[in-house]
């Protein structure tokens, strides 16, 4: 699709589980009038949801919300029980129809991106959705077979930028070492440095790529993955890639000082543009150690942009006023940031 320069960005934003923290921290979120002012922004999901929210809510102190009559919304009618916190198959079968609704406009050109608020896997699973999540709905009905999950922060300190890609995600640890190979780290690289030119504007990346055993391997005396074929790999991607800085394999234990000091304390720290840990739990103990509030899922490698905030549904604190809207906020804002470089891209390029 190629955009005009006066094309003003639409998003979708979905619902998330109905019964979840999703409708307060929209509400929350879209209270910051900035935000329609560079995009138009609408809602898919249930607007008996928001309405609650918004009633349940209003009488409490400091709470700021945006009311349901101001906001787009695109009706999906679902029928459930509604307690807040109480998810069920009912309210995990809406999630899912929420996503694919947002993900079928938004091929056929309604918006330019997608917010997904939380939902519940396993309860995807209660209602007979067998994916890992919504990165993997996203790609197949996109009809991606070539995506990564990757999580974006900007500090609150330094406005230091944090990148971190995961070359592998919701898979059990003992199969790490089996799924990893030249083919998959190849893909994820390719991915990788194409999303950091085409959103963000990096023609000559640093990316720092971690080890996958205690201190990368220890020439084998701790693992083998590195000596047997991840070295390797990182000598021929230096090849292929000639106008990115490789550096690794690093080990995960020493990864992440640079990126820490560059987060709370200085961003002219010499550390990477991008990071790409190689399976879950290494790159997001320490993305949610440095910015549980304000970390962004994106899945790259799709024909459009998707951000979501990273966490989850918070059941446990549902409809009580107190979930905090900054991780989604940060999305919204990313999102509107990508989708205008890419706009700008399509126009150079016409």
């Amino acid at each position: 699709m190629t955009l005009s320069h006066s094309h003003k960005i639409n998003l979708a934003i979905t619902l998330g589980d109905p019964v979840s923290i999703g409708p307060e921290i929209i509400l929350k979120a879209l209270a910051n009038p900035i935000l329609s002012t560079q995009a138009n922004i609408t809602i898919i999901g249930y607007r008996f949801c928001l309405e609650k929210a918004y009633y349940d809510l209003e009488c409490q102190n400091n709470a700021n919300l945006a009311h349901p009559d101001t906001l787009n919304f695109i009706e999906i009618n679902t029928s459930f029980d509604f307690t807040w916190g109480k998810g069920n198959s009912e309210t995990g079968k809406a999630s899912f129809l929420y996503l694919e609704k947002a993900i079928e406009l938004t091929l056929e050109g309604k918006f330019d991106g997608i917010v997904t608020a939380p939902i519940a896997k396993s309860l995807w699973q209660k209602a007979g959705y067998n994916y890992p999540g919504q990165t993997e709905v996203l790609a197949q009905k996109s009809g991606v077979e070539k995506f990564g999950m990757m999580f974006v922060g900007k500090s609150p300190y330094t406005g230091w930028m944090l990148r971190t890609l995961l070359a592998t995600t919701h898979i059990p640890l003992k199969l790490v070492s089996d799924t990893l190979n030249s083919e998959l780290m190849d893909l994820k690289l390719d991915l990788l440095i194409h999303t950091l030119e085409q959103d963000f504007n990096l023609t000559y990346p640093h990316i720092a790529i971690a080890g996958l055993n205690p201190h990368s391997g220890e020439d084998g005396n701790l693992g083998t993955e590195e000596k047997e074929w991840l070295n390797d790999w990182l000598d021929n991607a230096r090849k292929r890639y000639p106008k990115a800085k490789l550096t690794g394999l690093t080990p995960s234990d020493t990864l992440w000082v640079k990126p820490a000091q560059a987060w709370y304390h200085d961003p002219n720290t010499l550390t990477a543009d991008a990071f790409i840990a190689l399976y879950h739990d290494q790159g997001l103990i320490p993305v949610k150690s440095m910015a549980f509030d304000q970390a962004i899922n994106t899945t790259i490698g799709l024909p459009f942009i998707r951000t979501s905030p990273d966490h989850g549904t918070a059941f446990d604190i549902a409809g009580q006023g107190i979930a905090n809207a900054n991780s989604l906020i940060a999305s919204i804002q990313l999102a509107i940031a990508l989708c205008n470089n890419r706009q700008k891209r399509s126009v150079k390029n016409t």
